[in-house]
């Protein structure tokens, strides 16, 4: 059984690797392809050179996926039948206790491993790419000053919830995984409660809106919509970076609405407004609570299969560890944790349709509630800032992307502008 299942992987594997690599290619194809015309949509809005650069951009992205990709599945082969994992196993055996210090030693040290190879790549992202076409904004010193407090993060909150889990699996018998699914639960919605108010700051600095007409049309806009009261803060987002974006965040007295400082100083007050009402538009739809309600339910479905996998020989074996670890909760959350991706990547299709369709309708909603003309100049305005492609192929883009294309996403709010008739209310 065994055989069966390392062949079987192997299959996957060589065909999860085809996968990335030909999507990559045809991306990259795509882009260069459209390189020299602007779309229709586009061209009185966005100069030559600005799409250019975008196409520019997206495919030296490619190149570096390409370096992340040979880093992840060197690092899968390397813990797996590189006997990387069996020899972490003999280290923690050899110096702590079968118990939760054996576990959480064992599952930290490939976290950390899996971290020390991502530096270099992050290196490279933010100091060679970001800075080749002007994203860049971080010192090396503010870099590794972010890695430690990630670093303590983990430590403070991750190991202890770690340890829960290990012993949830180890005293719950045979539904244990329905605890784990509990607890995780659980973590996540404190989560959202937490980050905002705690954690956040540690990374950037957050201020109340300053009054003008930014805030009273964002007040105006909260009327409108019945949205009740919520605070209004800017991110000093350009210290790191040129990108701009807005988001929600936080449940309950820690719901907050975050501008990030270089969206302020790229948009007009009615593109800032219009922005804001697609965001709104996902909480009107309940978009959040959606994706959330479903990502509960996946990770149900994916630990009540590690608990068929955790008593069996063959998953441990065919993976490169002993059959005699059968049974070992840290050995079998890191090998499912190895193997899910593998699988995974054939779901992206749906998810990133769901999400699409997620998009429009906030888009839909913003063009109800305030202007299709200033979402679209807005959109527009962070297309070229942020140097996003305006012709991405359309199969990876199915893989990948999380919004619609901007053509399409722009054609479908032409719909909603002057002279065309309004949106319907949703």
């Amino acid at each position: 059984m065994a055989e069966h299942f390392r062949v079987v992987l192997i299959a996957v594997l060589l065909s999860y690797i085809a996968l990335r690599i030909a999507l990559l290619m045809r991306q990259a194809h795509c882009v260069a392809a459209h390189r020299d015309v602007v779309p229709a949509a586009f061209s009185s809005r966005i100069p030559l050179a600005a799409h250019q650069q975008a196409a520019d951009y997206t495919r030296a992205k490619i190149l570096l996926e390409y370096a992340a990709l040979g880093v992840e599945v060197g690092y899968f082969l390397a813990l797996t039948w590189g006997g990387g994992l069996q020899a972490l196993h003999d280290f923690w055996s050899a110096h702590a206790a079968h118990g939760l210090a054996y576990g959480v030693g064992l599952i930290a040290s490939v976290v950390v491993l899996s971290g020390l190879l991502d530096i270099p790549l992050n290196l490279y992202r933010q100091f060679r790419l970001e800075s080749r076409f002007g994203f860049n904004r971080m010192t090396p010193a503010l870099f590794f000053l972010d890695l430690l407090k990630q670093a303590l993060l983990f430590v403070l909150l991750g190991l202890p919830f770690l340890a829960a889990v290990l012993w949830l699996m180890q005293a719950m018998g045979e539904y244990w995984w329905l605890h784990v699914w509990l607890a995780w639960m659980a973590f996540n919605l404190l989560m959202f409660f937490v980050y905002p108010l705690w954690i956040a700051p540690l990374f950037n600095r957050f201020t109340p809106l300053a009054d003008g007409e930014v805030k009273t049309r964002v007040r105006a806009l909260l009327q409108r919509g019945n949205f009740g009261k919520r605070e209004l803060f800017v991110m000093d987002g350009s210290r790191r970076s040129r990108h701009g974006n807005a988001y929600f965040t936080g449940f309950g007295k820690a719901r907050r609405i975050v501008f990030f400082d270089t969206l302020l100083e790229r948009l007009t007050p009615p593109q800032i407004e219009a922005v804001l009402a697609h965001e709104l538009g996902h909480f009107h739809h309940r978009h959040l609570v959606r994706r959330i309600v479903l990502i509960f339910l996946f990770s149900l479905g994916f630990l009540a299969l590690l608990g068929q996998l955790l008593f069996a020989p063959w998953f441990f074996q065919g993976l490169g560890v002993g059959a005699a670890q059968s049974g070992n909760a840290a050995l079998a959350l890191v090998l499912f944790s190895l193997v899910i991706p593998l699988f995974a990547i054939l779901f992206s299709p749906l998810f990133h349709h769901f999400s699409r369709r997620d998009e429009f309708q906030a888009d839909a909603y913003a063009a109800r509630v305030s202007s299709a003309d200033a979402l679209i100049a807005a959109l527009s305005r962070l297309y070229e800032d942020n140097a996003a492609t305006l012709t991405p192929d359309p199969l990876y883009s199915c893989f990948y992307d999380s919004h619609p294309p901007a053509t399409a996403r722009i054609a479908r709010l032409m719909t909603f502008t002057a002279g065309n008739p309004a949106p319907p209310a949703a």
